[in-house]
């Protein structure tokens, strides 16, 4: 199953001698499946249809879907009189005259221009007919739009994988730092007893004692364990690809809080860097697994 972005784009349009129809698809980055669709009010029974039909397409996004219609046929479109109303306007226009004393010069053409005195309306039509002549569309710009998608979902894949292969590097190079301070540590410590004792004999397994409280103090096998395991899962689940996206943002929360213990445990200038850079990757990681679905 391919990884998949939550950006994505697509178009489709049907278009013949009785209409022309066009379905636009566009979505970014949300936590849940937000659908906003704009269509025309006789598309309005078929809300239902369209958005399960989106829904298998995608499952997390803000979804912006847009569908316009155009008909060039006079088929189905009726001129409709509101008589009532129009009675009820020349009522009011005759109480106006009486009250006000003006000239009563209302004529037909006024009234029908009132506000819905005269309507243009469409007649209904068959649902399923409707449906049948929405669905090409519709689907033609799902799939484009899923295409985009798993297109930019790619790309995120390679810059993720290329972040991760750049973590592993940190983490062996702070494994392979971590004795060379302990030795570092205990060669000052000897150098410092040897000048404070002028050449009296040096208590070793005082100096044992002192070098384990210092290796304990600042150990972080278990936090560059975690860390392996972690760039190990998540480059697994990002090759496998599927809906990962909230998995993998908190696999990069515990990378984060691996690289802090690190960072806060350093007394080290190499590992202190090096532990900012994690930070910095991981950061980075977590910004691109916003766009994962």
């Amino acid at each position: 199953m391919k990884l998949k972005s939550m950006t994505g784009f697509g178009r489709a349009e049907v278009s013949n001698d009785q209409y022309r129809l066009s379905v636009e698809v566009k979505s970014v980055n949300s936590r849940f499946l937000d659908l906003s669709i704009k269509m025309p009010k006789k598309f309005n029974a078929l809300e239902a249809n369209i958005r399960n039909t989106v829904k298998e397409y995608i499952s997390r996004g803000k979804v912006d879907l847009f569908i316009t219609y155009e008909s060039f046929s006079e088929k189905g479109k009726a001129l409709r009189l509101d008589l009532p109303l129009a009675k009820e306007y020349l009522e009011s226009m005759r109480t106006l005259v009486n009250a006000l004393g003006v000239e009563d010069n209302v004529k037909v053409t006024n009234l029908a221009s009132l506000p819905d005195v005269l309507v243009l309306s469409e007649e209904s039509e068959d649902d399923d007919a409707l449906w049948e002549s929405l669905k090409p569309s519709l689907i033609g710009a799902l799939e484009r739009f899923a295409e985009t998608r798993v297109m930019e979902g790619e790309n995120l894949q390679k810059d993720l994988l290329g972040k991760l292969s750049e973590m592993e590097a940190i983490v062996n190079r702070i494994d392979a730092r971590s004795p060379e301070i302990t030795a570092a540590y205990e060669a000052r410590l000897r150098a410092k007893v040897s000048e404070l004792l002028e050449g009296t004999g040096i208590d070793e397994a005082r100096i044992v004692q002192e070098v384990t409280i210092y290796s304990d103090k600042i150990c972080t096998d278990e936090e560059r364990v975690r860390l392996h395991s972690h760039i190990k899962n998540m480059r697994t689940k990002l090759q496998n690809g599927g809906l990962v996206g909230r998995e993998l943002d908190f696999v990069a929360q515990e990378m984060n809080r691996e690289a802090n213990t690190t960072l806060s445990k350093a007394n080290d200038l190499i590992v202190s860097e090096d532990a900012i850079g994690l930070k910095t990757l991981i950061e980075k990681i977590r910004e691109q697994i916003q766009n994962l679905e």
